[in-house]
């Protein structure tokens, strides 16, 4: 595979999360109600920081030096993304 091809295809990749995430989110909610898009953009950041966190825990099986460095930040991206979630909804 070529580099061009390589490049447009990491790029699709990322877009699609964007759009998904922000599908997500609830995009269609304040486009419908004319509400504000500000929780959207925080909920598509907050998907990202958890996603983020993923990576770095499904990189710690394929990592063998820098295990506890990813399971370390995965966990902790992961929480912070939770503690976002709660703290937006009210919960915390």
């Amino acid at each position: 595979m070529n580099k061009t091809s390589s490049k447009t295809l990491t790029s699709f990749k990322y877009a699609y999360l964007l759009v998904f995430f922000a599908f997500l989110t609830g995009l269609f909610h304040p486009l419908i109600t004319g509400i504000r898009l500000d929780n959207v953009f925080i909920g598509v950041i907050v998907l990202f920081i958890g996603l983020a966190g993923a990576v770095l825990l499904y990189k710690t099986a394929t990592s063998e030096p820098k295990r506890l460095i990813f399971i370390g930040g995965g966990f902790a991206l992961i929480a912070i993304s939770l503690f976002f979630i709660l703290q937006f909804t009210g919960r915390a």
